[in-house]
């Protein structure tokens, strides 16, 4: 019999979050989230998500053990502004039995109905800053920080429920020894004059932070045109700031200036902390942080997790100037691999910015959906 509990307390969302750790125990590819930075994202008093989004946390018990675990999620921005009636799943982990996924997704149909949504789409976030898909392709590489993993059955049980595919992202990878600098270096000379730009790097996270509500802006109006986007509100500016600049070394953040001060592009890369949170398991203390210090200073491999370009610039080129940026930054940090983190597959414009590149898809990933109505 398959017993499904709303995890409310602190303990058992703890369970929520550490059911992962032993479904993947000893699989070489899963990276473990950091225990007490999921707990922080699930709770409603620090996670500004829930301003405009609700979430219930739910996990699946067997004999008395964990098997499952989900959670469903509204974000009411999407539902009104963009007239979605759509019900979200995310944070989804089962064993290999397809009763269990059904009861979990019940619980995802239930609040759908309750609100009169009409279909569920995951697994996917609260905002389309959150992890998204299930990975269909790629099972024997290393995941990242910003995805999720999953074993092959996960799709196997969509499909015989009667899912169907909703959106297809990709993970690419290339060596960084394929971005040769003639491809570009003219190029963004000539841009910089004919426009009247300039490229902004930075040395240190103070000099960073005056800039970072700009580049939130930015990457509103950049991605507004994209299906699924939900702009990002002043207070979850404040709290991704706290979270997640720091974590980023203040070289790997570029900036591009128009003449009067305006930001028309930027882009933000990461070092790969996937063998360092492996080592940590979850916990920052005692030696975690040391093992993500660590790789935030040496890891030779990045990922390019987000690029914007304000529409007025998005043809003229002006990524050849962050391209040029990087490239002089990469080669004083000898970086190998670039990774760049997923992509929808029907955004053709960013697969024509990388392909001088001459990138390799390494990585699938989808959401799938299913009507309520």
């Amino acid at each position: 019999m398959i017993v499904i509990k709303e995890a409310l307390t602190k303990s058992e969302l703890t369970d929520y979050i550490k059911f992962p750790f032993s479904l993947y125990k000893n699989n070489k590819y899963w990276v473990p989230p950091i225990i007490a930075d999921e707990l922080e994202t699930f709770d409603k008093t620090k996670n500004p998500a829930f301003e405009n989004a609700e979430a219930y946390f739910f996990l699946a018990y067997k004999n008395n053990e964990i098997v499952g675990r989900i959670a469903t999620i509204i974000n009411w921005s999407e539902v009104n502004a963009q007239q979605k009636k759509k019900v979200r799943f995310g944070w989804f982990d089962v064993i290999d039995d397809i009763e269990v996924t059904k009861a979990l997704l019940e619980k995802v149909y239930e609040l759908g109905r309750k609100n009169n949504l009409e279909y569920v789409e995951g697994p996917m976030g609260f905002s389309n800053l959150d992890k998204v898909g299930v990975l269909t392709e790629g099972y024997e590489e290393i995941g990242t920080m910003v995805t999720w993993y999953n074993f092959p059955y996960y799709v196997n049980h969509f499909e015989q429920l009667g899912y169907s595919t909703e959106k297809i992202y990709h993970e690419n990878k290339f060596p960084f020894e394929n971005v040769k600098l003639e491809y570009f270096d003219k190029a963004q000379e000539l841009i910089k004059k004919r426009y009247q730009l300039k490229p902004i790097n930075f040395k240190s996270t103070k000099e960073v932070m005056p800039y970072v509500d700009k580049m939130f802006d930015l990457f509103n109006t950049s991605y507004a045109s994209l299906s699924s986007f939900v702009a990002i509100s002043d207070t979850q500016k404040e709290y991704f700031k706290k979270k997640y600049i720091s974590f980023i070394n203040p070289e790997f953040i570029k900036y591009v200036e128009d003449k009067d001060g305006n930001l028309i592009a930027f882009a933000i890369v990461m070092p790969s902390f996937s063998k360092a949170l492996q080592k940590t398991n979850g916990k920052l203390f005692p030696f975690g942080f040391l093992h993500l210090l660590n790789a935030k200073k040496n890891s030779k491999d990045v990922l390019f997790y987000l690029i914007g370009v304000h529409p007025d610039y998005q043809n003229k080129g002006a990524t050849a100037i962050i391209f040029k940026e990087y490239h002089t930054t990469f080669t004083k940090m000898g970086i190998k691999n670039c990774i760049r983190t997923p992509e929808l597959a029907d955004n053709l414009a960013i697969q024509l910015l990388w392909k001088n590149f001459d990138p390799k898809i390494i990585c699938k990933r989808k959401t799938f959906r299913k009507n309520l109505v």
